[in-house]
């Protein structure tokens, strides 16, 4: 079954990377070189996506075809690539009825959900559904006491079917918190749909949540399952819900506490039993207080709460982290690196790391592209990272920091990390006593 068709409007570069970013899924490609021809051409090849590539001055040609496709086959996901974008596009792309919306530099995983594994409707599509307890397996990296205590309060609130916020930092991992939450739950069985409210203007949003009527706007040639009611008996997860209109944060209250939605253009309810995971980077009671966030719905989201520390409040996870990272790139890319050398491993130990998790795992891919020998070496680092550190002046770094930078980078010789610091030993193993560092090392 061919699963996917390259179209007219992307150059060679452009279609090597999508090419490369899906060749994991064992899809067979087929490009056509002229985009009119894939209307006369997907009865006969039967697709499973249609990915279509635009530039400026056939934006109009492609969201035409769009249209077309989705009136004569309105279950088969179409994908539209443009080279040049700006909100207005997006709108008009979303409103001639394409299912998501790229430019030539998509994300790793951006077509992934419409391949592997390829649903038969572009409503499941948008579900990204996964067998039942293929999430099991995962779980956040890191002993260390705040971790720990993250870990077994992800577990008792998996168990319930409560509604559940997720606080922290960008790159903290909310995304896995969420899906853990899921996976672990009564509903693992069922969809888990991740939303990004702030990667859709307002009224795609609502169209994308609650879902749409043919006829209901220009554009809607046919009707359109919203994500409530694609994960009805499973999880919804959404994700920056701080930056939720006023509007759809009252339809999405209603929708919470009655268990259905309103299609747009719709004249009667659709039930959705869902559970809510919601997850932001911002302080919602300040939103509250700004009059930008409806005190009834955060009230009705922080029911269970989650907060993941930022990376550099639990640093002596980090070698567990580049472990884990690093055994996952050796798999990804066919390679043998062993580890971090010392000199490399102190480095980052002492960045701050306002990224945090994500951070680490670019810095480390960038190191791995750049290492030649069996261990990832300081020289291996980006530049901004490479750069040594003088521990004992440094301000930024406490006595915690300071002794598990130095400690990790000495493989955990205590007499070498107390010579390097200029400290006893006693005050050595105070410290380690004192944030409870003994199990980490």
């Amino acid at each position: 079954m061919i699963s996917l068709i390259l179209l007219a409007g992307m150059d060679e570069l452009e279609v090597e990377k999508i090419v490369d970013g899906v060749s994991s899924t064992q899809s067979k490609i087929v490009r056509l070189s002229a985009m009119e021809a894939a209307g006369s051409q997907i009865d006969r090849l039967k697709p499973r996506l249609v990915l279509l590539g635009t530039r400026g001055a056939d934006i109009d040609e492609g969201l035409a075809l769009v249209r077309a496709i989705k009136s004569s086959h309105p279950n088969l996901p179409v994908v539209l690539i443009s080279r040049t974008s700006c909100e207005a596009r997006a709108v008009a792309a979303f409103r001639a009825g394409v299912d998501d919306y790229f430019t030539p530099s998509l994300p790793a995983d951006g077509l992934s959900r419409f391949l592997n594994p390829v649903p038969s409707k572009a409503a499941s599509a948008r579900a990204m559904p996964r067998p039942a307890g293929s999430g099991r397996g995962r779980d956040m990296i890191g002993e260390s006491r705040p971790m720990a205590s993250i870990k077994a309060h992800l577990a008792r609130i998996a168990a319930t079917t409560s509604t559940v916020l997720l606080t922290g930092e960008t790159g903290t991992g909310k995304d896995l918190a969420a899906e853990i939450i899921h996976w672990r739950s009564r509903r693992c069985g069922q969809p888990f749909v991740r939303v990004n409210c702030a990667a859709l203007p307002e009224n795609l949003l609502e169209s994308e949540l609650f879902g749409h009527k043919k006829g209901a706007f220009t554009g809607a040639v046919a009707d359109r399952k919203g994500t409530f009611e694609i994960a009805s008996g499973g999880t919804l997860f959404l994700d920056e819900i701080g930056d939720m209109s006023p509007s759809c944060q009252a339809k999405m209250l209603l929708s919470i506490e009655h268990k259905w939605v309103y299609p747009l253009g719709a004249r009667a309810a659709v039930p959705a039993d869902v559970r809510i995971v919601a997850a932001t980077n911002q302080e919602l009671e300040t939103l509250v207080d700004e009059g930008r966030f409806r005190p009834d719905l955060y009230y009705r989201l922080n029911v269970a709460r989650v907060h993941l520390p930022p990376l550099r409040e639990r640093k002596e996870d980090i070698p567990q982290l580049i472990a884990h990272m690093i055994d996952r790139l050796n798999r990804q890319f066919d390679g043998h690196i062993e580890g971090v050398a010392p000199e490399a491993m102190t480095a980052l130990l002492g960045h701050r790391w306002p990224g945090n998790v994500r951070e680490l795992h670019n810095t480390l891919e960038s190191a791995f592209i750049n290492c030649s020998s069996r261990k990832i070496q300081f020289g291996d680092l980006p530049p901004a990272m490479a750069k040594k550190l003088d521990f004992v002046d440094d301000p930024q770094l406490n006595e915690r920091d300071k002794l598990l930078t130095v400690l990790t980078a000495a493989q955990g010789n205590k007499s070498m990390a107390a010579k390097q610091l200029k400290w006893s030993r006693m005050r050595v193993y105070r410290v380690l006593k004192r944030y409870s560092l003994e199990d980490n090392l």
